[in-house]
């Protein structure tokens, strides 16, 4: 795993939480993730949604690409499409993929880096793996996930932040054996490169085999913790969590995870997980496929600008006949509002 990786003996350390008096943040939930399908073809898994929505608010949708090994052409992406109402964020681990959108923006995504979009208003946009490595194949492992926008930003301009591997910030745990990149928001009043509208802490750790990390976390926010690879517990009443699956934690000021003293040989560096919460919007969430808004009047409006060509200008070679195919994760919701 090429993602960025540091001596944690030289990097600030989170300080430590207190055992006695801390009210710890305890598992309420468990979701394994299910597959799916997606883009030209390539399997996710997705542990949200499929959940109670108002559990990952202001989440919409976490989708966990690979890790596979992929042969010569056998590599694929999500050609162009169209976005309204919320942002894409997608954190390549290992291997490429190659971002292109309306608005200009751009880049290769690899090893570490994140591509940010702010869909807004609306944007056409491409997700593809670059031409050398669907011809020579390899390792690829990444992540994608959605960050709904509050009612007053789902207008904004469309926004692309480009999020190098490092640029991300880099903290230790208290006692050195955890490494933890902060892609956006704030560890400890440590704050990462992502900018937002939606108030979130998006995080990447490593968790060295038997190590503990305990962090202060935000009482107001949910938490998220997402395992890439690995095994571990969560919570003082240590709840196990492997490969593939999410917890929600309940209400208090500090979470603590442990990663288990034997790990599998894909993760010997440690317990790999995904820590993630925010600032629940407690909005209507009107969806469809690729448009996310707060009524259905609104995700009607969506569509129809996408079919007439208002959604976004784009090149003839950008444009797209129909509407995508609805994915796993409409279902249920179709055109309707779910209280979040």
């Amino acid at each position: 795993m090429p993602a960025v990786t540091a001596d944690t003996l030289t990097l600030p350390r989170v300080r430590s939480v207190p055992e006695q008096g801390t009210r710890w943040r305890e598992a309420t939930k468990v979701i394994t993730a299910r597959k799916s399908l997606e883009g030209e073809g390539f399997e996710v898994r997705r542990p949200f949604p499929g959940m109670d929505l108002s559990l990952a608010d202001p989440f919409l949708l976490l989708d966990h690409l690979g890790a596979v090994e992929y042969a010569p052409g056998e590599a694929k992406g999500a050609p162009w499409h169209p976005h309204r109402g919320f942002e894409t964020v997608t954190y390549i681990l290992d291997g490429a993929f190659e971002h292109t959108d309306s608005t200009g923006g751009g880049g290769l995504i690899t090893d570490g880096a994140t591509q940010w979009m702010t869909a807004g208003s609306g944007v056409m946009h491409s997700e593809l793996p670059p031409e050398h490595f669907v011809a020579t194949g390899g390792l690829f492992h990444g992540v994608q996930l959605w960050v709904n926008l509050p009612r007053a930003s789902k207008w904004a301009p469309p926004r692309y932040q480009d999020i190098g591997s490092g640029d991300v910030t880099l903290l230790a745990s208290d006692d050195g054996g955890a490494l933890l990149r902060v892609i956006a928001g704030e560890v400890d009043g440590h704050r990462g490169p992502g900018v937002t509208w939606t108030p979130i802490s998006y995080s990447h750790a490593t968790v060295a085999p038997g190590a503990r990390l305990a962090l202060p976390w935000p009482a107001e926010f949910n938490a998220l913790v997402y395992v890439l690879s690995g095994r571990g517990t969560v919570g003082t009443h240590a709840r196990p969590l492997e490969e593939g699956q999410l917890v929600v934690l309940g209400a208090g000021e500090a979470l603590t995870l442990r990663a288990a003293d034997s790990q599998p040989q894909a993760s010997r560096q440690g317990w790999e997980v995904l820590i993630m919460g925010g600032l629940p919007l407690r909005e209507p969430v009107a969806r469809y496929g690729p448009f996310v808004m707060n009524t259905k009047s609104e995700i009607l409006e969506a569509v129809d600008d996408f079919n007439s060509g208002r959604l976004i200008r784009t090149s003839p070679e950008h444009v797209v006949d129909d509407l995508p195919h609805r994915t796993d994760a409409d279902v249920g919701l179709g055109l309707g509002e779910q209280g979040a």
